[in-house]
């Protein structure tokens, strides 16, 4: 069946709105989908970003071409009409029209929000990256009320260019060289294949890999060195500033949670001054783990008194040490490991204060 007659007989059996989610660029599709709806008697609502534009250019160059122009209305225009007599054609944004399906059934569309009744169909194939969020977006679809088709694969086209037209380009341009672009390493490899058999050299295709830079010497490709090219990270006002570190932090912070251990010590008389008291956030719930805070709060008590009993002092030493033993001990009860942040704070003697205020007014003086 042609798709001009399957698309004649989705609009024709159902009662409410029909929902086309099709490219910008297929001239093709968008002409079938308005013949079919003006022949139902139906208004087809443009809805995808600079649609109005693109129909005004098409239909300039007779590369399109509409037999009775009153029904085609604004997307503002939709509910003016009843749902038996709309057909929405759909072409989104920067040509993916599926995630604007997503945008419906979220009810975040400007002019449509899929309702009861309403059947959408995806004339477009989507990327195979795009399969798993395809499928998040047809069960909201389902769950707003409508039903979403996805047409068979013989009965729509893809706008990637296939074996063929690869082959048609090179027989055109009879190139000597070849650099294949776009697409994970097999594509570029079976690209690189179709080029062998329009015989061309393996040693005149190249396959460069992330950063490598090729030359051009009398005519032959010749690799010539590599540049740094990885992924840029951009965090708020930075720009490539963030490290591995960071990062790491953040994902366990997202998956186990912080754990915080509050101690005062006065160094001088190396004691404990005020006990620890221990903070989570994300963590273990606080109310159902009461035991657990009130152990790791002595276990961070106890390392602190050995450390101080010893003849050396370092404020990074006894931070790690805290976050050691906390480490290991959390693990042990919960298998988890949360970011650790020791806090260890120095009590000051009234003597030190004091030296303090005479220094500051000495220096006013």
């Amino acid at each position: 069946m042609k798709f001009i007659e399957k698309i004649y007989d989705y609009i024709d059996d159902n009662e409410g709105r029909v929902i086309i989610a099709c490219n910008a660029g297929n001239l093709g599709r968008i002409q079938q989908t308005i013949d079919a709806a003006i022949k139902l008697g139906r208004r087809v609502a443009f809805t995808g970003e600079d649609m109005d534009q693109i129909i005004e250019t098409a239909t300039r160059l007779n590369k399109l071409q509409i037999v009775d122009k009153k029904s085609i209305i604004k997307p503002a225009e939709i509910k003016k009409y009843a749902d038996n007599e709309l057909v929405i054609l759909e072409t989104g944004r920067m040509g993916e029209p599926l995630k604007s399906l997503g945008d419906m059934a979220h009810r975040r569309h400007k002019y449509v929000k899929i309702k009861d009744g309403d059947l959408v169909l995806a004339v477009t194939s989507p990327s195979v990256s795009y399969e798993t969020t395809i499928a998040r977006i047809e069960n909201k679809i389902y769950k707003a009320g409508g039903v979403m088709k996805m047409l068979a694969s013989d009965l729509k086209i893809s706008g990637h260019a296939n074996a063929r037209d690869l082959q048609f380009l090179l027989d055109i341009f009879r190139p000597k060289n070849l650099i294949p672009i776009q697409g994970e390493y097999r594509e570029l490899s079976a690209h690189a294949d179709l080029a062998m058999e329009m015989d061309i050299l393996p040693e005149h295709i190249f396959i460069a890999k992330r950063g490598e830079t090729v030359s051009l010497e009398n005519g032959d490709m010749i690799p010539s060195g590599v540049i740094q090219a990885e992924n840029v990270m951009i965090d708020g006002s930075g720009v490539g500033d963030i490290g591995s570190v960071v990062l790491r932090d953040r994902k366990v912070l997202s998956e186990d949670g912080i754990f915080i251990a509050v101690i005062t010590i006065s160094k001088t008389e190396r004691k404990i001054v005020s006990k620890s008291r221990v903070h989570t956030r994300g963590f273990v719930y606080v109310k159902t783990s009461r035991d657990l805070m009130r152990e790791a709060g002595e276990l961070v008590n106890e390392t602190v008194d050995k450390y101080l009993s010893g003849k050396e002092f370092d404020w990074a030493e006894i931070k790690g040490s805290i976050r050691d033993a906390l480490g290991k001990f959390l693990y042990e009860q919960t298998k988890r490991k949360p970011v650790i942040l020791p806090v260890v704070m120095e009590a000051r003697q009234p003597q030190d204060l004091n030296k303090r205020y005479t220094k500051k007014n000495h220096n006013k003086k």
